[in-house]
């Protein structure tokens, strides 16, 4: 199946700090939304922006990272499902690994 496609299954939402993150199970592996992670790492008033100047950043620095990102539907606060950039968890970390935070050790844990 496409990942691009809807998923195919189970949705969560995991708490960090107080902050969501929305999560997908797909093809049997877990995929965190990346903006949700930039959001609890940075207290960013706008994550979506933060993530579209780190995407641009990691593509300007040749990081291959942000190729692994695929857009997958999550629900949003209105209830409707919108494709969001999501990573499994080995690029989530990765990801992680690029934001300057003092959460971002907790995080990975």
């Amino acid at each position: 199946m496409d990942r691009k496609r809807a998923v195919d299954a189970v949705t969560a939402i995991a708490v960090f700090k107080g902050r969501q993150v929305r999560r997908v199970l797909h093809e049997g592996e877990w995929w965190f939304s990346v903006v949700d992670v930039a959001g609890a790492l940075t207290d960013s008033p706008d994550p979506g922006a933060y993530w579209r100047k780190l995407k641009q950043r990691l593509t300007e620095e040749g990081s291959e990272v942000v190729t692994f990102c695929h857009g997958l539907k999550l629900p949003a606060a209105d209830g409707k499902n919108y494709e969001t950039d999501c990573a499994d968890t080995e690029d989530i970390f990765r990801i992680v690994q690029s934001i300057p935070s003092p959460k971002a050790e907790p995080f990975k844990r």
